[in-house]
């Protein structure tokens, strides 16, 4: 007699052989990595006291040194509000690079990106769902703490005699064009973190970018009179990004160079670099192993 031989089960192994993550799937994955993260609730932060609380002082400095019945127009109470609620997204757009940065070089540094390449095996995926996450929370995350400071600056502006008119359509296009900017930069910097694959590397190079290379440029302008110089950082993120938001009135310029973009370039300028960014990362993530 031989011995039968039980055949072989479909079992649970060859149910999981066919699992694949949808694209909802991919998103939801990268929401609860991101939440999950130490890191992310620091950066996230920062960005809310820093952009929601900066308001308050500088409106009260402002107040305490200006003279509102010598400028009573929308104009003057306009210019005043909006510059005291987004100046401080240049220093919170520095957390959102970091962040966007880590999203990615993080996996990378302890192991869980083959993790995440394995379940997302065409891997372009998993870096759009990473980008769209990212981008979407400093977003929102901004947005919020926007609206928070130019409440609390504008009550000040408001009680020491100023114009502040919240149905002014100018005041929302500046509040939503100066959260799109550190949304852009994280998108930006989640690409930069994709091409080199290192925390340290990518966050150097995404701060050296919007800090250094725009002084370099200010001072070969400045020493040589070369006016290519600002030309040149005028399409540097951090110029792009104050002219999407730096409220301007008629008659006003924020810039040295020659070239002179409009809010809306200026932030289809910005959405270029990150989409290179993007395009970079996707090249090299489908080429190199994980």
């Amino acid at each position: 007699m031989t011995a039968q031989t039980a055949p072989a089960t479909a079992g649970p192994a060859s149910g999981l052989a066919d699992a694949r993550l949808s694209g909802v799937g991919i998103i939801r994955s990268e929401w609860v990595k991101l939440v999950t993260l130490r890191s992310t609730w620091w950066c996230l932060g920062v960005i809310v006291a820093l952009t929601a609380g900066i308001p308050l002082l500088i409106a009260g400095a402002l107040t305490a040194a200006s003279n509102p019945g010598a400028n009573p127009d929308a104009d003057s109470g306009y210019y005043n509000w909006m510059m005291a609620t987004t100046l401080p997204i240049g220093f919170s757009v520095l957390a959102a690079a970091v962040l966007g940065c880590l999203v990615i070089t993080g996996e990378y540094g302890t192991g869980m990106i083959r993790s995440t390449m394995t379940a997302a095996p065409k891997r372009v995926s998993a870096l759009l769902a990473k980008a769209l996450v990212i981008g979407a929370t400093i977003f929102v995350v901004v947005l919020v703490s926007l609206a928070i400071g130019a409440v609390l600056s504008g009550l000040v502006f408001s009680g020491a005699g100023f114009v502040v008119d919240p149905a002014d359509g100018r005041v929302w296009l500046t509040i939503l064009a100066a959260a799109g900017y550190p949304a852009l930069i994280a998108v930006f910097s989640v690409g930069v973190g994709a091409v080199l694959r290192n925390s340290a590397g990518a966050i150097a190079s995404v701060l050296g970018l919007l800090l250094v290379v725009p002084t370099i440029l200010q001072l070969v302008g400045g020493l040589l009179r070369a006016e290519w110089a600002f030309n040149v950082g005028a399409f540097l993120p951090s110029s792009l990004g104050a002219t999407m938001y730096t409220p301007v009135l008629d008659g006003m310029t924020n810039t040295l160079a020659t070239v002179s973009l409009e809010p809306w370039s200026a932030a289809l300028a910005m959405a270029g670099w990150a989409v290179a960014a993007l395009l970079g990362g996707t090249l090299l993530i489908t080429r190199r192993d994980v």
